[in-house]
């Protein structure tokens, strides 16, 4: 599986506002809902609940929120950079801001994994994560996040 597999241009939201987790998670979750044809409440309560086992910050100032949802027909990504980083309850304590949302169909057990995989391997490159912070179009961000 690639990036290009499961995120497009159509799916990076760009100097996206949010105060907090849990607005975060809304914003995006209405976004993704929209965009998958998904109830933006079952979305956003999936991946609320998935934070609740433990934060998906994983430090350097990124996070990948996830759930799998029955109603989901295919792996999606969503990804968004914040116009100011927020306190996502990353394990290393820094702010967060880039993140991942990703949804899965509740039976997509390996693809769902690969997913996880593929994007986490993404984002733990600083290099690309500071490369990320600089790019000022979706477009660039999506060629970076493709390469």
């Amino acid at each position: 599986m690639k990036v290009s597999d499961i995120l497009s241009t159509n799916t990076i939201l760009m100097a996206v506002k949010a105060d907090t987790k849990r607005q975060l998670i809304a914003e995006m979750s209405a976004r993704l809902a929209r965009h998958e044809n998904l109830d933006a409440h079952a979305v956003e309560d999936a991946m609320m609940e998935r934070e609740t086992l433990g934060s998906t910050g994983f430090g350097g100032g990124c996070a990948l929120p996830h759930a799998r949802l029955q109603s989901a027909k295919r792996v999606k990504a969503y990804f968004a950079k914040l116009a100011t980083p927020i306190d996502f309850g990353a394990t290393d304590g820094q702010q967060t801001d880039l993140f991942f949302m990703l949804v899965s169909p509740e039976n997509s057990g390996a693809d769902h994994l690969e997913a996880l995989s593929v994007l986490s391997k993404v984002m733990r490159s600083k290099p690309l994560c500071n490369k990320l912070r600089k790019a000022a179009t979706k477009e660039e961000i999506y060629k970076l996040l493709i390469q």
